[in-house]
């Protein structure tokens, strides 16, 4: 009824909306409270067939079949035997087997099954109940199919003499219900009822014996159960009539009441029964044995038939039956008995340990699952009773679950906190159930559950920049390096995956990376001169849904190699041959050209070094090792030629050494007019330019320009600075010499001088205003002027190569 009520309401709960949200929580709130305390009671005949009709669960419970199969339901029989079937399709409650009250319940005047029915999503437990009744399927049975007595034949009327029950398995009605003995002129039956309940019988003497007369009587004793139709069973009673002996046996107690432990030992005393005989001979002698007394008990104690002892036989167990009733029979030789009652209570002993029994479990659970989410439902019991059979269950503390009691002593295992499978992939949990005895017994039941991973871990690249290098000039798809990228989830959502970013507006990278393993390939050969490093951003990828990303950045430094030659800026390569004047009166150390050439390699592969390769006089020019500076080696000759040719090679630091070489040609003369005419006729007519003429004369004016500019931006700065200041003065510069008429040799050299990349030093040097001198004591000439320079120029003239 309330699965139904639950169901409409929440129907028109999607069409009225929140309106019906309290009415929905009344209705949970009922059918909660009605699910813990509602029993279903049903019956059944015992002895039915197999797959007997039961209940329809379904209908009672007002419950849709469909939700029977949607909701798992299922039936649970207490116990270790599952005794009834549910059919999800039908909602149909059967017996699995047939029931036998006699062996279900054999100590029991009611016999109540106890079963329970789960649902799941939501979880719910309805509780049931069968009972099993009875049905006349047993008769009366006697021990013994002939019980002797022997009757002095001087036994007076009114005489009674105890005889066997008969037992009978059914109850109530069907149990037993009357004795009948069949007619004779000596005895009567006496049917009385003990304080438990128990019918016990006696054989009445009506009339004297006399042996004389009959020795024996038989006697057919009828035992009838209240069945429909009724059973019976029937034994023989003999009577043999024994010869007078004046004295019976007599106990000193009736009863004996003995309490002992169900735990006691084999061949522990019980107790030791007594009765005395004042007859001698073998009229005294007494002997023991049990009569009245039920097969269990028999096979738990033994009576010694001598000394009276009763110990124990078997093993005792309180949960089986918690007392034991037996009577012992002392006859003597004279063939008289007496009677008297033992009755032993059983004492319960903390000797079952709880049992656990799993009722659901999810073996595996989503990492992100929510606080409070049931794992496992399983209940506990303790065959004991008392503090004994209380119990209590228990886990770790340091796992993230909880135990939480329902009802019926049934416990669900719930989460606490939010669960990380990369911290702990799978968990044990032992629960532990633990009884209130004096000396506690414990069992336990270990749960596996696993934890299913969620893709909540982005990719970690092992670097947040990698840096790799490769030569340039390499061979297409050449393997540099390896990226890596692990990702702390499991399975499909570790594996990562690796990409290039794409940027917009940029050209397409010179790498690729393997989407599987990260290794970095360069797609073609490179070059430093137009790149000596690039950039990429690498995606690393896993394999969730959705996927989760992080980026890395890869920097490719291109190793220089040397593939460049060094270049010739002046003199021109592709001149036959620059002409250099020098006058006859040039000193050690005069500087006669300056070969400049530049190399596009970086590093020891642009470091440039000259050397004269050739010369027509070897021993009268020099080259700067660095500078590239041309100067005399001592000072010019009249028998020095008037023609030097001069080769200068210029040589890089690479392995192995690239080179060029510039040819020179100088002219010795003793005037500038005269030696420059000579040389135009003499000098071969000029090729036109080519390209490269055309690009020298640009990147020299474009350097000439940005010299300039800094020189002026640097002279504002400091007059700005000075002016600031206002301490210092302005610098002088020196009256300029006048010009000599004697020769045209300019008055200063300029140079533009291009350096390579990774120059150490720097080899700019500066050249004084060169003015010709004179002997000492000679006066000028007209027009001249004697410089005062002159004379320390000529000293350090050798000072100024390289």
């Amino acid at each position: 009824v309330c699965g139904w009520l639950f169901w409409r309401v929440m129907a028109c709960g999607r069409r009225s909306g929140d309106s019906k949200r309290q009415v929905i929580l009344f209705i949970l709130c009922v059918c909660v409270s009605q699910s813990r305390a509602e029993t279903l009671r049903y019956s059944l005949p015992e002895e039915m067939e197999r797959d007997s009709f039961v209940a329809n669960i379904a209908k009672d419970l007002g419950v849709p079949l469909s939700q029977l199969a949607a909701r798992k339901a299922r039936v649970v029989s207490e116990g270790n035997e599952q005794l009834f079937r549910l059919n999800q399709n039908t909602g149909v409650l059967t017996a699995k087997e047939s029931l036998d009250r006699e062996e279900i319940c054999p100590q029991s005047d009611t016999c109540t099954l106890v079963f329970k029915i789960f649902f799941e999503n939501p979880l719910q437990l309805i509780r049931g109940e069968v009972e099993v009744r009875d049905v006349n399927d047993n008769s009366p049975v006697f021990p013994e199919k002939e019980m002797v007595l022997k009757i002095l034949e001087t036994a007076s009327p009114g005489s009674r003499f105890p005889l066997e029950s008969a037992q009978d398995k059914d109850v109530g009605i069907n149990g037993l219900q009357n004795y009948s003995l069949g007619p004779n002129p000596h005895f009567s039956l006496a049917i009385g009822t003990a304080k438990d309940g128990a019918k016990y019988l006696e054989l009445v003497l009506q009339r004297q014996l006399d042996r004389e007369e009959q020795e024996e009587l038989n006697l057919l004793l009828t035992a009838t159960d209240g069945g429909s139709p009724p059973r019976s069973g029937t034994a023989q009673v003999r009577i043999v009539v024994v010869d007078a002996n004046d004295n019976t046996p007599v106990f000193d107690r009736e009863v004996y009441e003995v309490r002992l432990a169900e735990n006691s030992p084999l061949e522990q005393l019980v107790v030791r029964v007594a009765a005395a005989d004042p007859d001698e001979g073998s009229n005294g002698e007494v002997r023991y044995a049990f009569t009245q007394t039920s097969e269990r008990s028999r096979q738990l104690f033994q009576l010694n038939p001598t000394t009276g002892e009763i110990r124990v036989a078997g093993n005792l167990d309180f949960e089986e039956a918690n007392s034991h009733k037996m009577v012992v029979k002392a006859t003597d030789g004279g063939e008289l008995s007496a009677h008297c009652q033992v009755q032993v209570e059983v004492l319960d002993v903390n000797d079952n340990a709880p049992e656990i029994a799993l009722t659901s479990l999810t073996a595996s659970i989503p990492e992100d699952a929510p606080p409070r989410t049931v794992v496992a439902l399983f209940s506990v019991r303790d065959r004991d009773s008392g503090d004994n059979g209380r119990t209590e269950c228990s886990i770790d503390e340091d796992l993230p679950f909880s135990l939480t009691p329902t009802f019926d002593n049934y416990y669900e295992l719930r989460t606490t906190a939010a669960l990380d499978r990369e911290r702990t992939a799978e968990y044990n949990i032992t629960i532990t159930a633990t009884d209130w005895g004096t000396k506690r017994l414990s069992s336990r039941e270990s749960i596996f559950v696993q934890i299913l991973d969620v893709n909540d871990n982005t990719p970690e690249f092992t670097q947040e920049v990698y840096t790799m290098s490769v030569s340039e000039n390499n061979s297409p798809m050449l393997r540099i390096g390896r990226m890596k990228a692990t990702d702390a989830d499991a399975g499909k959502n570790a594996r990562v995956s690796y990409a290039l970013v794409r940027q917009e507006g940029k050209e397409q990278p010179e790498v690729s990376v393997n989407a599987e393993n990260g290794d970095v390939y360069i797609l073609r050969p490179l070059d430093y001169e137009k790149v000596p490093a690039f950039e990429v951003t690498v995606r690393a990828a896993d394999g969730g849904s959705p996927p989760l990303s992080a980026q890395a950045v890869l920097r490719v430094v291109v190793r220089d190699e040397n593939d460049n030659a060094p270049v010739l800026l002046h003199p021109a390569p592709d001149s036959s041959a620059a002409g250099e004047l020098v006058p006859r009166w040039a000193p050690s150390g005069y500087l006669v050209a300056k070969v400049v050439a530049v190399d596009a390699d970086a590093g020891q592969n642009a470091w440039l070094s000259y050397e004269l390769a050739k010369a027509t006089e070897p021993g009268l020019f020099r080259v700067g090792l660095h500078s590239g500076e041309v100067r005399t080696a001592r000072a010019v000759t009249e028998r020095d030629a008037a023609r030097q040719r001069l080769i200068v090679l210029v040589r890089d630091r690479g392995q192995p050494s690239r080179s060029a070489t510039a040819t020179l040609a100088v002219a010795l003369v003793d005037g500038f007019s005269e030696a420059h005419l000579r040389v135009s006729e003499e000098a071969p007519a000029a090729e036109p330019d080519g390209p490269l003429t055309l690009y020298l004369i640009a990147s020299l004016v474009c350097v000439s320009a940005l010299f300039l500019a800094t020189a002026v931006t640097a002279a504002v700065v400091k007059v700005r600075g000075a002016r600031r200041n206002e301490t210092g003065t302005l610098p002088t510069f020196p009256t300029s010499a006048t010009e000599s008429t004697a020769g045209s040799l300019p008055r200063s050299y300029v140079y533009d001088v291009c350096f390579a990349a990774g120059t150490v030093n720097s080899e700019f040097r500066f050249l004084r205003p060169l003015f010709p001198c004179f002997p000492a004591g000679l006066p000028p000439g007209p027009g001249e002027q004697r410089s005062s320079v002159c004379s320390q120029d000529a000293a350090n003239l050798g000072a100024e190569g390289d």
